[in-house]
């Protein structure tokens, strides 16, 4: 079954999680056996680390601002590997549809563009940050459709 895996580095992976066990393989790429769901997208889940911001996990930047995009308003601090699955109807674990792995590779690159120019010239406040990040994000969601 297709999914991805976002690092906290903006580096996404495609993994190929066994049908019969994908929970297992699942809490391996996150790293724990406390494994959230995150329902942000009706057709995806993003299965995170249960303590990663305990832990004190880096942020993942790209889950959070793919996320936030799809919701359509910021959202909360993600940490940690995240694993993207897709979702049926019913629920269930599912392979992740194409257009929604291109929103993720899309998003990973933007986040890696804009913290490289964040290095040249850093935004003016946090908020400013979050805002310029989410409008890029919702761009790049938008633009797959």
């Amino acid at each position: 079954m297709h999914a991805l895996r976002i690092d906290p580095d903006a580096t996404v992976t495609d993994l190929n999680l066994p049908t019969t066990d994908a929970q297992s393989a699942i809490q391996e790429h996150v790293g724990s056996d406390s494994v959230d769901h995150g329902v942000y997208h009706r057709r995806a889940v993003l299965h995170i680390h249960g303590n990663g911001q305990d832990l004190g996990l880096p942020q993942n930047l790209t889950a959070w601002a793919l996320a936030s995009a799809w919701r359509g308003m910021p959202l909360y601090r993600l940490a940690g590997p995240i694993v993207v699955t897709g979702r049926t109807e019913s629920g269930d674990v599912t392979a992740l549809d194409d257009d929604l792995v291109q929103h993720a590779k899309a998003v990973a690159q933007t986040v890696r563009d804009t913290m490289s120019e964040w290095r040249a010239r850093p935004p003016a406040s946090n908020e400013a940050a979050v805002k310029e990040l989410l409008a890029y994000a919702a761009r790049d969601v938008a633009s797959r459709q």
